[in-house]
């Protein structure tokens, strides 16, 4: 099978890896660090301001897959430190509506460039 891939120009990739990749009626976002598509450096800031570059950089992948949040049916969220999961959770809850997609979120001891926070999706095609 030939896999179809997605790049976006408002996300990064610091690796051998596509932004996306679709698989049937899937596509699977590859995880988005906050780094700053313009700046190609990690946003200053806290988590919130993490989490929302985060979420930026994913929606352009969707679009670029011409997908919407709404499409999303899988999250997965990484934190160097689950003591930022309420405020993580303030930005997300606001990034989909109800019924939310599933998710699921891990501490893990660090990420790429310090980040403190990674997100990866799952959307489907309707």
């Amino acid at each position: 099978m030939t896999r179809k891939a997605y790049s976006a120009e408002g996300a990064v990739a610091v690796g051998p890896y596509s932004h996306a990749v679709q698989a049937g009626d899937l596509v699977f976002l590859s995880g988005q660090t906050p780094i700053d598509s313009n700046t190609g450096k990690l946003v200053e800031g806290d988590i919130t301001a993490q989490t929302e570059q985060c979420f930026i950089n994913l929606f352009n992948v969707l679009d670029a897959a011409g997908l919407t949040s709404d499409d999303v049916i899988k999250v997965k969220v990484f934190l160097t430190d689950m003591r930022n999961f309420h405020e993580m959770n303030g930005v997300y809850e606001k990034q989909f509506s109800t019924p939310y997609p599933a998710r699921t979120t891990i501490g893990v001891k660090e990420l790429p460039l310090e980040a403190q926070v990674e997100i990866e999706l799952i959307a489907r095609r309707s």
